[in-house]
């Protein structure tokens, strides 16, 4: 017994070493200022991954909640459940409020995401064929957003193709007869293969694989004013979390891990 005494004494000092190490790195943490963000996978939540040692090293300790669908972010921010989000055009955000009537207000545009369309079936938008099924997103903003990029390829005609929530039924002209199917937009890379063609956003066409800049047959120009915002309730705007979170997402760090790590699918907005 007497000989295990050394070994139980290390021991213990190993497990106080180690408690206070966890102490230590615990009131580190517990030394920042938490701000919470809900934003898409990719790309919103990967810039966000780049500015979280930037924010760590002024007392911010940012912490960032995934979500695959675009209402859930902006209803738990209204709920205060989370501070701000990242992953929304402001034509979004403008239905979003109108629809429930809500006051979520855009805090800075970081980045633009053209938007494009895609194919498993045919290489281009003239190789698609009369009464083909085509897939756009479901959400009022999205869906204008869809059938903008297919008047401005010559696909359809809209009565006003500046109308920033334009419907199917502002479709005055449609010569291949394409049968339109709106789902949610999470869903579209998921059915890609079952149709013709897909309106695709592109965080999700990022996160499904496809690069837009070489895979879409469309896509929006480098002056699409479909910008991704921070968005918060209009109290953010003042808040100095929020503050530093802007400065940092519109840095130089972020301009140069956009342009290493999409190549222009993604551009910056600043």
């Amino acid at each position: 017994m007497p000989a295990l005494l050394p070994r139980l004494a290390t021991a213990i000092l190993l497990l106080v070493g180690l408690a206070a190490c966890g102490s230590a790195d615990n009131g580190a943490a517990a030394g920042r200022e938490r701000l919470t963000v809900a934003a898409t996978a990719v790309p919103h939540a990967e810039i966000l991954e780049v500015v979280k040692p930037l924010l760590a090293e002024q007392g911010v300790d940012l912490q960032v909640r995934v979500f695959n669908d675009y209402v859930q972010p902006n209803d738990q921010v209204v709920q205060g459940q989370i501070d701000v989000n990242y992953f929304q055009t402001e034509p979004y955000l403008d239905a979003y409020n109108r629809d429930r009537g809500t006051k979520l207000v855009t805090l800075a545009g970081i980045h633009i995401e053209p938007f494009g369309a895609y194919s498993r079936r045919y290489d281009s938008l003239d190789a698609v064929p009369a009464g083909a099924e085509v897939v756009i997103p479901n959400d009022p903003s999205n869906n204008s957003r869809a059938l903008i990029l297919l008047h401005h390829a010559g696909v359809i005609t809209l009565d006003d193709p500046t109308n920033a929530l334009a419907t199917l039924r502002n479709i005055t002209a449609n010569p291949r007869q394409l049968k339109f199917r709106e789902l949610d937009a999470a869903m579209l890379p998921r059915v890609l293969d079952q149709v013709d063609l897909a309106l695709i956003n592109t965080n999700y066409a990022l996160d499904a694989g496809l690069n837009p800049a070489s895979d879409a047959l469309a896509i929006e120009g480098k002056d699409s004013p479909y910008v991704n915002f921070l968005v918060g309730l209009p109290d953010k705007r003042e808040d100095p979390r929020v503050r530093k979170l802007i400065d940092a997402l519109t840095g130089e760090q972020v301009r140069a891990f956009i342009a290493q790590r999409y190549h222009e699918a993604v551009l910056p907005a600043f």
